[in-house]
């Protein structure tokens, strides 16, 4: 059972490598007028997104882990596959619909619509080792970033909902962002491109992969993250769902795998 055909294949120049995207077309959409991304806010992200942000990602793989042991993925086509199935039809949608939700109830300052979702979030993951992923980054993100970006309306937002349950972290990141008044657009897309090169850079180390491969595969699915976080920018809360199987099986199976060297 795969996630999806691999696109094409990523080698070097003059062996099947994809063809460089038309730069005519910009990757992600223009943002509107009103979603002006300062340089402070730029800043914000790239620290908040960074893989040496104080959240652990590194020690998750999502259940790649389990499919790289299983054989399912084995190179770097097969890894793209992976992730494009993930973005486009699993958590990488879901996650990013409820960011977009999420952040407009934080701008809103609509605690009852924020709670509410927040719960959704929380109850959204297939496995036990996918909801302690999700749950255990909000709660880092959050804490990282109370303590080194202080703000009032984030501390009354992030109160309320340590309160009433664990977070998510497409919950975390979207309090952060509406708090600090960073536009929907850019933070979905810097979200999702994270999140995409955290699986990548899972790959790398559990099948291996060359750091080459890694940045071809990364390059490969920008166009889909855009796509993603476009179409989710947009979406309803009735419009999540999916249809990620094997990368759902996977996390599930990896919770017995006997070697491990990631924590999902």
């Amino acid at each position: 059972m795969s996630l999806g055909e691999p696109k094409a294949s990523l080698g070097k120049k003059g062996e099947g490598a994809p063809p460089s995207p038309d730069r005519s077309i910009p990757l992600f959409p223009a943002p509107r007028p009103d979603e002006h991304l300062s340089p402070a806010a730029l800043l914000m992200l790239l620290a908040w997104l960074s893989p040496s942000f104080p959240v652990g990602a590194f020690s998750y793989s999502h259940g790649l882990e389990w499919a790289i042991a299983e054989g399912t993925v084995h190179d770097a086509a097969s890894l793209d596959a992976w992730t494009t199935g993930i973005l486009v039809h699993g958590a990488g949608r879901s996650d990013a619909i409820i960011f977009a939700h999420a952040w407009r109830a934080a701008i809103g300052a609509d605690e009852s619509a924020l709670s509410a979702i927040a719960e959704l979030a929380a109850a959204l993951p297939p496995s036990k080792e996918r909801h302690i992923e999700t749950t255990a980054q909000g709660r880092a993100f959050l804490s990282a970033v109370r303590d080194a970006w202080p703000n009032d309306r984030l501390e009354a937002l992030a109160a309320r909902l340590s309160a009433d349950g664990p977070v998510a972290y497409p919950v975390a990141v979207a309090l952060a962002a509406a708090a600090h008044d960073i536009p929907l657009t850019a933070t979905l897309a810097a979200m999702l491109n994270a999140f995409a090169a955290n699986l990548v850079s899972a790959g790398l180390r559990a099948i291996p992969l060359g750091q080459s491969d890694g940045q071809r595969v990364i390059a490969a699915l920008s166009p889909i993250v855009a796509e993603v976080a476009a179409t989710a920018a947009t979406a309803s809360l009735d419009d999540l769902g999916g249809a990620a199987y094997s990368a759902d099986i996977a996390s599930m199976k990896h919770e017995t795998q006997y070697t491990r060297l990631f924590r999902s």
